[in-house]
């Protein structure tokens, strides 16, 4: 049963090129996911009553695959994290990010028979679904430049994004306090200078509140320069990680054309590091790996990543860990 427990395993992971069977369920996912957003989009137009009955069935199977693949995800959780044991494991991943999205694909199709009087009320979280997208990310390391340039970049974007909240905060004080006098109804609290402040900033305005005061149209350009400048931190932040981490794949693919700076190890089934993955390997001192090569295939290390036999580890020496 363990065996097949662990089959069970690598089959629902994110397949490698080599693994056909976990490869082909990576495939299979991402249609499901599609079928099934494609039948919640279509069902919003009038063409699709016709054609009610037929979506409800794609609504129905593709729900059940998510609910099953939801199950066998909790049911081999423990291979996942591995240093748990199975019922910490299994909560571990129920309050995981993927956990909750998986939770999310298919649960809110079944609430409302759940609570059968209040159907109409539930419907509402439906819309969650949408969350499944992010399921596409997780069968796909291609998607996951973006989160890798965001973890990367975090502390940029909250101060950023400080910033933009202390201007907005500070946009709709002074636009009420020049306004409120001049257009009470308008400017009644700081929520309607807030409310300006965001439209004129994030947008072009929508110009169902304005000011008509001259000190007023003087803060709105003053605002409208600033908030320009502003809120393309974010952009700027976000485009120079894309620029760092593109950089780094063309000095990795340096590193496949075998520079002489740099040294590599390949593991053996007999290496003190087969089977291990990186956060438990102490490596040399003043040296990191920088690439691991696997049958032809450039992978940036992560300390959750377990290596195999056979797997090359590119080091630079110098690079400290």
């Amino acid at each position: 049963m363990k065996k097949i427990k662990y089959h069970i395993f690598k089959i629902i992971q994110i397949g490698s090129k080599e693994d056909l069977p976990s490869r082909l369920f990576d495939y299979f996912i991402v249609v499901m996911i599609f079928l099934n957003l494609f039948a919640t989009i279509f069902m919003t137009f009038d063409e699709s009553k016709p054609y009610t009955g037929m979506l409800n069935i794609i609504e129905l199977i593709t729900s059940v695959i998510f609910a099953v693949e939801y199950g066998f995800r909790l049911w081999t959780a423990e291979y996942l994290y591995p240093d748990k044991n199975k019922f910490v494991a299994t909560i571990a991943f129920i309050f995981s990010f993927y956990g909750l999205i998986d939770l999310l694909a298919f649960f809110p199709y079944f609430l409302p028979f759940v609570f059968a009087s209040g159907a109409v009320a539930f419907r509402i979280f439906r819309v969650i679904r949408i969350f499944r997208l992010f399921k596409i990310n997780a069968q796909y390391d291609a998607f996951n430049v973006i989160t890798d340039v965001l973890k990367e970049k975090r502390n940029q974007l909250i101060s950023s994004m400080v910033l933009i909240l202390i201007l907005l905060v500070a946009s709709s004080l002074c636009m009420y306090s020049l306004e409120n006098e001049a257009q009470p109804d308008v400017f009644n609290n700081a929520f309607s200078g807030i409310w300006w402040a965001t439209s004129t900033m994030l947008t072009v305005g929508y110009g169902d509140i304005y000011p008509i005061t001259i000190g007023g149209r003087i803060m709105a350009i003053l605002i409208s320069f600033l908030g320009v400048g502003v809120v393309a931190i974010p952009t700027g932040i976000i485009s120079a990680g894309f620029v760092e981490h593109y950089t780094q794949m063309k000095r990795n693919d340096e590193i496949n054309d075998g520079i002489s700076k740099f040294v590599t190890s390949q593991v053996e089934p007999d290496h003190p590091w087969c089977s291990k993955a990186l956060k438990e390997i102490v490596f040399p001192p003043d040296m990191a790996p920088v690439m691991i090569v696997r049958k032809g295939e450039m992978i940036k290390p992560q300390k959750d990543f377990v290596l195999k036999v056979n797997d090359v580890l590119v080091f630079e020496p110098g690079n400290h860990i």
